[in-house]
């Protein structure tokens, strides 16, 4: 069973249009690479059949512990 949380998915369209630091380029990079940069383990990639969404929340956390913050 899911438990209900709080979770902000985005396309990776979506995401990009709201965020500008990012380009659309740079984060499929990031998500081609999510193995070896460890958004993979963070779960901030969430994929839905051929859908690719960014879990918002956990992309954060992500960035912040690559910066040691």
């Amino acid at each position: 069973m899911v438990e209900n949380a709080c979770v902000s998915l985005k396309t990776v369209k979506q995401f990009v249009a709201e965020n500008p630091a990012f380009t659309y380029g740079g984060m499929r990079k990031l998500i081609n690479l999510e193995t070896i940069n460890g958004m993979k383990s963070s779960g901030s990639v969430v994929r839905i059949g051929r859908k690719v969404f960014i879990d918002t929340n956990k992309f954060y956390n992500w960035i912040q512990t690559q910066n040691g913050l």
